[in-house]
């Protein structure tokens, strides 16, 4: 590498920029799990009571299974994920054999939505978790939809 290019790159590693963003790399598996853990101490009580034997997973990507499931092709088409059976459908009565409601989270893709976007990432982490607990409650994609439509008004 010439001289001139490592000065330079040099140069930026010490500017007084905010953050020092020349130094920060985006958040590994373990930040991000405190990010969601966060979200979810964050959200209210009664809802946080109805959760309490949801597993919360973070992951880097979803599975090609996990793709499957949903009918995505992209791996950065997934930002999170429910598995088991919603509260509303008898999830809630955990049976011999049965696993535990799980949400997973994808890392890799919710930073490349984060990266092309305005929202902040902990805005974002806590829309992924919210959406998957709505369907661990038992609501369907289409209810979400009409939910924060409302929200919005």
């Amino acid at each position: 590498m010439e001289d001139w290019v490592k000065e330079g790159l040099e140069n930026a590693r010490t500017m007084k920029s905010p953050d020092n963003w020349y130094l920060r790399q985006p958040p590994g598996l373990k930040v991000f799990q405190q990010i969601a853990a966060d979200a979810f101490e964050a959200l209210p009580d009664e809802f946080r009571e109805r959760c309490q034997d949801l597993v919360i997973t973070v992951e880097d990507w979803a599975s090609e299974d996990m793709l499957d499931s949903v009918g995505v092709d992209d791996f950065y088409g997934l930002l999170g994920l429910f598995e088991g059976i919603g509260l509303a459908q008898g999830g809630g009565d955990l049976r011999t054999g049965q696993r535990p409601n799980r949400i997973w989270l994808f890392r890799r893709p919710i930073l490349d939505y984060w990266a092309g976007g305005d929202d902040s990432l902990g805005d974002i982490i806590s829309h992924v978790l919210v959406h998957e607990i709505g369907h661990h409650f038992g609501l369907s994609d289409e209810d979400m939809e009409r939910i924060e439509a409302a929200a919005d008004r």
